[in-house]
């Protein structure tokens, strides 16, 4: 609760948000308060709330970040220190959290009861979120609000650096470019006067404007970013899918499922089908889209330790797409991998290929190495599996790769890029299968348990 100059309405909003239902700790930020309101919070003696003051005023956007800084929390809530706004109604906002729907939840004025309020600041804010909504392709209908509600793990990754009441903009910025689920609920508004106490100003608008565009520009965790565009490219993933199905079994472990680019395919068939992965907000994703799936399991945890979590011999196929790359330790979980297949069962790799095109890309998707063919053989032989097939996929990819994160340097991929090459995997995809290529930029391989490590490759591995 940030507070700045509340001394006519602090008790009365603290005493509605003591009375609402729901377990909680209550953290006031008080922003360098002239009027009493510093006095009032001073006298207070209540081991529910915590309160922190400010040196001096430093802005609404201050206040909330250090109030963030603070919450221990499963869910936080953003209230402010007036009567605007009707604790009350916490649980609209708190259930599609609970629930396992949503990450972050705006209780919007604008879709229920409120208050006539002011003409030019209702334009201002329909403009505002007009531009948020083209930028970040949403249907928001009140970023300016009040009442955000947050799962902890999505507050924790945001970035938040504005000061003033462009926060609103940031965070929203921050949310929607991270692809956290967002639910708007409606919410009752009772806005105040000028004369009341109200503070927001016709140049805060140029504020938002400017953390809005700053906050969608800025850059984030590349990895998530990469994952949900990943999953964009409805050719690729298809064709990746294509290649891995006859080597499926009916009992699968897919080892790093993600956002679930893979699963939604395996999903289509009956089979008993395992997913994990360690990104909570993964797991809460995988569990949204596959959870009342009855032959569908869903585990959070680390694939390096996946051995301590599930018994031997279970499954007759280990897919592994492009995630062993990801692990430091990465014959260590080949063992695992084969400890967990029956006999006979079959790992299943994707794997980024060329130590050549290793670079800074790579190192920001959290990756140690790629592979070369001579090099995935010896890890997989000397970890007990013998390898049936082994083969580069996606020429064009790999020279597509070079030119952008070795030559031009970029960061990230380019959506535009993404979606302009996948327009072209259908074709490539045909001439691969009649021209097997000599690079590309991943390794297909699927290796078999045969009881004892072979002692070689045998005539059906190709490089």
């Amino acid at each position: 609760m940030p507070v700045y100059n509340e001394a006519n309405t602090i008790l009365a909003i603290l005493d509605l948000v003591r009375k609402e239902q729901h377990e909680k700790e209550i953290i006031i930020v008080d922003d360098g308060s002239t009027d009493g309101t510093k006095d009032l919070l001073a006298d207070l003696d209540d081991p529910q709330i915590k309160i922190l003051f400010n040196d001096q005023n430093r802005g609404k956007g201050y206040s909330i970040r250090r109030g963030f800084a603070e919450a221990t929390g499963d869910v936080v809530i953003v209230q402010d220190a007036d009567l605007e706004y009707y604790p009350d109604e916490y649980k609209l906002l708190v259930d599609k959290i609970e629930q396992g729907k949503a990450d972050v939840v705006y209780g919007s004025r604008f879709l229920a009861a409120h208050r006539a309020f002011y003409f030019y600041h209702y334009v201002g804010n329909k403009l505002l979120n007009l531009l948020a909504n083209i930028f970040l392709n949403t249907n928001l209908t009140d970023l300016m609000t009040c009442y955000k509600a947050f799962s902890i793990s999505a507050l924790r990754s945001l970035t938040l650096e504005a000061n003033g009441f462009g926060i609103e903009a940031e965070i929203t910025a921050e949310v929607f470019k991270r692809k956290f689920r967002v639910y708007e609920v409606p919410i009752s508004y009772n806005g105040r006067e000028y004369d009341e106490g109200k503070k927001i100003q016709w140049v805060d608008f140029f504020r938002c404007l400017y953390w809005l565009f700053r906050a969608w520009g800025r850059s984030y965790d590349v990895g998530v970013d990469t994952l949900f565009k990943m999953r964009l490219m409805a050719n690729n993933n298809r064709w990746c899918y294509q290649k891995i199905t006859p080597w499926l079994g009916k009992r699968i472990l897919e080892l790093g499922s993600g956002v679930g680019t893979i699963s939604s395919h395996l999903t289509k068939v009956r089979r008993e089908i395992t997913l994990t992965d360690i990104n909570p907000r993964c797991v809460s994703y995988l569990k949204d889209r596959f959870g009342a799936n009855p032959w569908v399991t869903v585990l959070e945890t680390d694939v390096a330790d996946i051995e301590k979590l599930l018994p031997e011999e279970q499954f007759d196929t280990i897919l592994c797409i492009n995630v062993l790359e990801h692990i430091e330790d990465d014959e260590g979980l080949l063992q695992s991998a084969r400890n967990l297949t029956t006999e006979g069962g079959r790992l299943v790799l994707l794997v980024p290929s060329h130590d050549h095109l290793l670079g800074n890309f790579d190192r920001s998707l959290g990756h140690y190495r790629r592979y070369e063919t001579a090099d995935l053989k010896r890890k997989l032989m000397e970890t007990g599996w013998t390898v049936e097939i082994m083969e580069f996929m996606n020429a064009l990819g790999a020279l597509g790769w070079y030119f952008q994160f070795k030559v031009l340097k970029r960061k990230r991929m380019s959506g535009l890029t993404i979606r302009l090459f996948d327009k072209m995997i259908p074709l490539l995809a045909a001439v691969e299968r009649t021209f097997p290529p000599r690079m590309g930029i991943s390794l297909f391989c699927v290796a078999e348990r045969r009881g004892e490590p072979a002692s070689d490759l045998g005539p059906s591995a190709s490089a």
